[in-house]
C-alpha cells in the first residue's frame, strides 16, 4: 500500500483536472462603476456615436442599463432565458411598454411630418423625470417643474389645436385629423418610453441589459404578430423597394442601438444626452431632402422649446452629479 500523498501534490492535481470555467462578467458592486480602456485612452469619442444611431434610425434613449459591457450569453446566473425571479415582471413590462412605443412611433412617421413626430418624441425625457419621482421616489425640484412646462409649450405649438390656433392647419402638409392621430402616437411613444426607462432604472444591475433586449425582441415579434393579423394586414408589400426598406429599417435600427451602446460606454450618459439633441436636426435635414416639406415655423418654434427643456434638465442633472 502507497503512502498518501501530501496535500499539496493532491491540490495541484485537482487543478490540473479541473475543467476550464465560463464565466459572465460579474456585475459592479454598489459605488463601483465600469470603466472602460478605450474612453480612457480617448476621452470624448463617444459623443461621435449617439450621431450615428439617429442616423441609423434609432429612437433608444442612453441610460445606466447600457453602461455595462456584456462578456456572455443572453441569460443571468442560472436564471436562463426569463430572468431572476424577482424580477420577471419588470421584464415582461419592459419587452411590452417598449415595443409598444416603437410601434408607436412609427405610426407617427406614417401619420404625420417627420420633424413634428421626432420633437414630441424627444420630451421623453421630461416624462422620465415624473415617474422616477412618482414610482422610484426620486427628486423632483421646481427646475423640472419649469423644464416640463416648457417642453408642453413645445408641444403645443407643433399640435396647434383649433381652441388656440383657430381653424388654420396650412403648412401641415396632411389632413389635422391624420395630424392629431400621428400626435398623439409620438406623445403615446414618449410616455411608454419613459416607463421603460424606469423600468430599467428599477431592474438597475441586477438583469443584464442584453436580457432585457431579449424579452424586448420576442414580445414585440409577439405583439406585431397579433396587432397584423387582427387589423388584418399580414402580408408583405407588392413592390420589391418596400421590401427593401423593411430590411433597412432593421438593419438601420440595429446599427443604430449598437451606436447608442457604444457611446454610453465610453463616454458620460450627459454628454451623451445632449448630443442626442441632434435628432431633431437630422429629422428637419431628412424631411426636407427626402420629402421636399419644409416645416413651419410653429413647428421650429416647438422644436426649440422642447430641445431647450431637455437640454436644461440633462445639464442640471448632469453638473449634480458631478458635485
Amino acid at each position: 500500500m502507497e503512502p498518501p500523498e501530501s496535500a499539496a501534490e493532491l491540490a495541484a492535481e485537482a487543478v490540473e483536472l479541473r475543467e476550464p470555467e465560463v464565466r459572465l462578467a460579474d456585475p459592479a458592486s454598489p459605488g463601483e462603476e465600469h470603466v472602460d480602456v478605450e474612453a480612457a485612452d480617448a476621452p470624448g469619442r463617444g459623443r461621435c456615436w449617439p450621431c450615428g444611431a439617429w442616423v441609423c434610425g434609432s429612437s433608444g434613449e442612453p441610460d445606466d442599463s447600457t453602461i455595462r459591457t456584456y462578456h456572455g450569453p443572453i441569460k443571468g446566473e442560472g436564471t436562463g432565458f426569463i430572468g431572476p425571479k424577482g424580477q420577471r415582471l419588470f421584464l415582461l413590462l419592459r419587452g411590452v411598454f417598449g415595443s409598444s412605443a416603437m410601434i408607436l412611433m412609427y405610426y407617427a412617421f406614417q401619420t404625420t411630418s417627420l420633424a413634428d413626430a421626432t420633437v414630441i418624441a424627444f420630451s421623453c425625457p421630461v416624462f422620465t423625470s415624473i415617474f422616477a419621482w412618482i414610482f422610484l421616489k426620486e427628486k423632483y425640484s421646481l427646475w423640472d417643474a419649469f423644464f416640463t412646462l416648457f417642453a408642453f409649450v413645445g408641444v403645443i405649438l407643433i399640435v396647434r389645436p383649433p381652441f388656440l390656433f383657430g381653424s388654420d392647419t396650412s403648412g401641415m402638409g396632411k389632413n389635422y385629423s391624420d395630424h392629431i392621430k400621428g400626435t398623439f402616437a409620438a406623445i403615446g411613444h414618449a410616455v411608454l418610453s419613459a416607463m421603460t426607462l424606469v423600468i430599467l432604472r428599477k431592474m438597475g444591475k441586477s438583469v443584464d441589459y442584453f436580457l432585457s433586449i431579449w424579452y424586448y425582441v420576442i414580445l414585440g415579434l409577439l405583439e406585431c404578430v397579433i396587432i397584423l393579423f387582427a387589423i388584418g394586414e399580414w402580408s408583405l408589400p407588392y413592390c420589391g423597394l418596400d421590401r427593401l426598406f423593411l430590411i433597412l429599417i432593421g438593419l438601420l435600427g440595429l446599427g443604430g442601438q449598437i451606436f447608442i451602446t457604444k457611446a454610453v460606454q465610453v463616454e458620460k450618459a450627459g454628454p451623451v444626452a445632449i448630443m442626442k439633441t441632434m435628432d431633431v436636426v437630422f429629422a428637419f435635414i431628412f424631411q426636407i431632402a427626402f420629402f421636399n416639406n419644409m416645416p413651419t415655423w410653429w413647428t421650429v418654434g416647438g422644436a426649440l422649446c422642447v430641445v431647450a427643456s431637455t437640454t436644461g434638465s440633462t445639464i442640471r442633472r448632469w453638473i449634480q452629479n458631478s458635485k
